[in-house]
């Protein structure tokens, strides 16, 4: 039988396609969320888990871009640095049961719990007086990019020894930046919309990471 599986795509075109399922899946979390009570704080962490997951999985041909870094630290931002981090955890290791996990699943939860956490600690100056700060936000979420991939780097002293780390984060430079620059590519697409969502959900403006992970 011939069918749609026996159709190969060219690179471009499963790009396309990723991307056309994303917005799909974006538009219909948008919706349920529009059914959602003022108190439904953690579903709406949930609807932003699935999208975050599904980002990074549908634009896993393109290297190192996704969503998940910006989400997690606007999640810093708008909800403290707990929840922002049950969120990276549970982001890393449900996208990774599809993309591949391992060791370095560690390595990522943590480097985006404290891409989070720095969410949460500048809150004030990201979203001073209830409105986001975009130009700021897509500077920190650059370096962000940096600070997230040199934490995963140090993954590779498991396997090489501590004097050939700085050779190997300098190769991965170039990947470096191109998380750098999706990041700003989703701060200039995501900002807004996700701030305007998060804001009807957050207990609080302006958490404070530290104060918000000793207390719950």
């Amino acid at each position: 039988m011939i069918d749609a599986h026996m159709v190969t795509l060219s690179p471009m075109a499963m790009l396309v396609l990723n991307t056309s399922l994303l917005v799909m899946i974006g538009w219909a979390l948008w919706r349920a969320e529009q059914n959602l009570t003022p108190h439904s704080d953690w579903l709406a962490l949930a609807l932003l888990g699935i999208f975050a997951v599904s980002g990074r999985v549908l634009l896993d041909p393109i290297p190192n871009i996704q969503p998940v870094t910006v989400i997690v630290l606007l999640t810093g931002i708008h909800f403290g640095a707990s929840r922002s981090v049950a969120l990276a955890a549970t982001v890393a290791l449900a996208s990774n049961m599809i993309l591949g996990h391992g060791l370095w699943t560690f390595y990522q939860a943590a480097g985006w719990s404290a891409v989070g956490i720095v969410g949460a600690l500048l809150s004030s100056r990201l979203y001073p007086n209830g409105t986001i700060a975009t130009t700021k936000l897509a500077a920190t979420s650059a370096v962000a990019a940096l600070a997230f991939d040199w934490i995963v780097s140090l993954s590779a002293l498991h396997t090489l020894s501590p004097e050939l780390l700085p050779m190997y984060i300098v190769s991965g430079i170039p990947f470096d930046l191109l998380h750098a620059a999706g990041n700003v590519a989703f701060v200039a697409w995501l900002a807004v919309p996700l701030t305007d969502l998060m804001s009807r959900y957050a207990q609080s403006p302006s958490p404070s990471a530290l104060s918000d992970l000793a207390t719950r």
